[in-house]
Order: structure tokens, then sequence, then C-alpha cells
């Protein structure tokens, strides 16, 4: 599977509730799971009014479907070339 970086608007995400979080999040993984074996969220990262979301997937139409179930954004999508972090700078 290749990963991808989802850039999805949320205005207000930066104050969610932990409850609001839950149910956020509990919304993914049902989505996730009734499309099968072909996607798996990793992780996300709030910003004020954004998430970004890392997702593994067998190919992106998988993503714009899970977006389109749960009635998540989807403003971009970028595939994972590579990482980097300070320890390649050492």
């Amino acid at each position: 599977m290749d990963r991808y970086v989802i850039e999805r608007s949320l205005p207000g995400a930066g104050g969610l509730t932990d409850d609001e979080i839950h149910e956020l999040s509990a919304r993914y993984n049902q989505v996730a799971t009734e499309l099968g074996e072909g996607i798996v969220w990793v992780e996300s990262f709030v910003g004020d009014n954004k998430l970004y979301c890392v997702y593994e997937a067998e190919r992106p139409a998988l993503i714009r479907q899970h977006a389109a179930i749960g009635g998540f954004a989807c403003d971009s999508m970028e595939p994972v070339r590579r990482t980097i972090s300070p320890a390649d700078g050492r």
C-alpha cells in the first residue's frame, strides 16, 4: 500500500473537545472498516482549522471514497514519496 497525506478543512478543529475527537475518530474507523483492508488510517495532525491525515491505501480512489462516505473534507491529497527527519542531516 502507498502512503498519502490528506488535507481536510475543519473549521475550529483546534478547539474540538475530547468527546468530539472520539466521535470523529470512531467515524473514520467505521468507514475504513466498511471499505475493507485496502485502506488504513495511520494518524492525523490537528491544526486550528484543518486536519492533516496520513493514510495508507491501495489506491487514491479509496481515500476519496472514504471521505465521501464519511462526509469528511478532502481538500488535497498527496502521495508520500519519502520521509525526512533531523537524522538525515547528521
